[in-house]
């Protein structure tokens, strides 16, 4: 009795004119392997080629449009990646059935609500949000991207993917890349500071790792913390997460607040002081010697330890740190390189005594085992081939111009900026109004401000507003546009 059952062959794309592909062949000519992706791309997208779909063998499609067999099994490869095309061993490769995307809705800038606070999480959320959403981010710390030399960056990329070879295929040493240590040790030597780089160093994924692993293992719950008042937003939101008594020191233009320093270190025998020595943020403000000097002796008399954030003192030519006159004893300095390369690099480096060095790199391998030595090789490689002295004093001296302008554009806006900074690239300016409720109502047309309330201790009310120097240097005629008329209204 003969069988009724068909077998169901599947439908084989005609490959007698290379589905209709005409490779270009001229100089300009994108590669053929791309080519041949976006032709194959199409033809899924008009639906030429349906599911299931056999595609030309390899031999077939590379002989009918006359090129190299490489170049088709590479086009295949890239089209099953993108989830186009799957391969049955011995059969060839196939049309996958195409799940129905839909195009992603791109996201608003986020609103808040009266009752919603504008604080540090909302504006790390904000910053981050495409670049299409944020028509001026008057709140970020990184200088614009032109201002950086892309071609030393990449050139440095190309010379460690040509020479590292298999040696980028593990995890790192947990201390971090050991040449790259060596440099910066030597770096840090030039500006006075001597340190051992097997000892004393170890590198971590940005100055944001390398400070929570300081706090992390340094605090607990009921801590108290002094920190100076202003301050980076985000020191408070890590003190706040670990639930620790935060000790508000006002910052003046030569250090802490000596007086008040010592009263709250008396009353309230605090572990740790986190202070932003050499061009303070957000201020611009510098350290004295003689200011310095007392810090230290406040520190050995009340037993505690100091955080030194040395984020921005490429931006002064010779830098103070307490680091230096304390020989590390009592403080652990901590910097990185996102300012002044790149920030996608995330490299950046803690130096303290050998114990702390070796606690801290134990907390680095439990929360996240090494640091990727990818950027750590590039950063290496800009160092050792003496490129990054002469990029930072070009960077610096287009900052110190940009903040002379800032200074001018800030006092025609109608702000007005008490002590001018003494280097960097912010301006610390007061308003005449509350800025946190100027935030709220500029994030709802996509301008992003950095208010005082987020750099305050208390959280309370501010009039004053960091802005970036780089506002002389960016398409922002939304915001320049009679200035004193809607934002900041004559007084």
């Amino acid at each position: 009795m003969a069988s009724n059952t068909r077998t169901v062959r599947p439908q084989t794309a005609d490959s007698s004119n290379a589905l209709g592909w005409q490779p270009l062949r001229g100089s300009d000519s994108p590669p053929l392997v791309e080519q041949l992706v976006q032709h194959c791309q199409q033809l899924l997208g008009n639906h030429s080629l349906r599911a299931g779909t056999r595609m030309p063998s390899v031999r077939q499609l590379a002989d009918s449009a006359g090129v190299s067999r490489d170049t088709v099994v590479q086009a295949y490869d890239r089209l099953v990646a993108l989830g186009l095309l799957h391969s049955r061993p011995g059969a060839g490769f196939f049309v996958s059935t195409q799940r129905r995307l839909h195009a992603p809705s791109t996201p608003e800038m986020p609103c808040l609500s009266a009752g919603q606070a504008f604080d540090t999480p909302f504006l790390l959320r904000s910053m981050f949000r495409s670049h299409g959403q944020v028509q001026f981010d008057g709140s970020t710390g990184l200088l614009p991207q032109s201002w950086m030399d892309h071609d030393m960056l990449n050139a440095a990329v190309r010379a460690v993917g040509r020479s590292a070879g298999m040696q980028l295929l593990g995890y790192g040493e947990p201390q971090g890349y050991a040449p790259l240590r060596q440099q910066i040790s030597a770096m840090l030597l030039a500006q006075g500071l001597q340190i051992d780089p097997e000892l004393e160093l170890m590198t971590v994924t940005g100055v944001t790792q390398g400070m929570d692993l300081i706090l992390r293992s340094t605090l607990r719950a009921g801590d108290a913390v002094l920190v100076e008042d202003p301050a980076w937003f985000m020191v408070f939101g890590m003190l706040r997460a670990l639930g620790v008594q935060v000790l508000p020191v006002p910052r003046l233009r030569d250090g802490p607040d000596l007086e008040v320093l010592e009263r709250l270190a008396r009353a309230h025998r605090p572990k740790l002081l986190i202070t932003n020595t050499v061009v303070h943020n957000p201020t611009g403000f510098g350290l004295s010697l003689p200011v310095a000097y007392d810090v230290l002796r406040l520190a050995e008399q009340h037993n505690f330890l100091i955080l030194e954030d040395d984020t921005y003192a490429d931006f002064v030519p010779q830098p103070m740190r307490l680091a230096t006159l304390d020989r590390l004893r009592r403080v652990l300095l901590i910097g990185g390189f996102s300012k002044t390369l790149a920030g996608s690099l995330r490299v950046g480096y803690v130096a303290a005594q050998p114990e702390r060095i070796r606690a801290l790199t134990d907390a680095k391998l439990l929360s996240g085992l090494t640091s990727p030595e990818l950027g750590e090789r590039v950063v290496h490689r800009i160092l050792a081939d003496g490129q990054y002295r002469k990029h930072v004093q070009r960077l610096r001296e287009r900052v110190d111009t940009a903040r002379q302008r800032c200074l001018k554009l800030v006092e025609n806006m109608g702000l007005v900026v008490h002590q001018e900074p003494l280097a960097g690239m912010f301006i610390w300016a007061d308003a005449g109004r509350d800025t946190e409720v100027l935030a709220r109502q500029m994030a709802a047309q996509g301008v992003l401000l950095a208010p005082g309330v987020l750099f305050s201790a208390n959280q309370q009310g501010s009039t004053m507003l960091r802005l970036p120097v780089s506002i002389t240097d960016s398409d922002i005629s939304l915001l320049l546009n009679e200035p004193r008329m809607w934002l900041f209204p004559l007084k």
